[in-house]
């Protein structure tokens, strides 16, 4: 049996380390829901391409006409053309998700706020006396 050299060792026992923090679990989490969050946003706002969302549907069915198309809005400036209505649909769909995910916290902070918290001197003493329970 060959054994391994100490540096691999220590490299896995500090990504191991690395990966069991929480902040890395959290963020991760929250990566990938914001982006399956996008994918919803971007059904409703339309996605600035060839998309126009629910948002763009009731638009066109409001002013009339077919869904509009926010792409072929924008200036023209010495004869190059400025896309301001790609610019407003990515911005509409960064405010709604910004929107949404400020929601999403403020609740999450006030179901943590409910949660009975315990602090480090209490955990302790509850595992003394069950240790002691233990013992009997």
């Amino acid at each position: 049996m060959v054994e391994e050299p100490q540096n691999k060792r220590k490299i896995v026992q500090e990504f191991k380390t690395f990966i069991n923090r929480g902040s890395v679990v959290d963020v991760s989490v929250a990566f990938v829901m914001g982006a399956a969050f996008k994918t919803m946003i971007d059904a409703f706002a339309g996605d600035g391409k060839d998309n126009s969302g629910i948002l763009g549907g009731i638009l066109g069915a409001v002013f009339g006409g077919s869904q509009p198309n926010f792409n072929e809005v924008g200036v023209t400036l010495n004869g190059s053309f400025i896309p301001v209505g790609a610019f407003l649909t990515a911005a509409l769909n960064f405010l709604l998700v910004g929107l949404v995910l400020f929601f999403v916290v403020k609740a999450y902070s006030r179901f943590r706020k409910s949660q009975p918290v315990e602090t480090t001197n209490e955990l302790l003493a509850s595992i003394r006396d069950e240790l002691r329970q233990n013992r009997k």
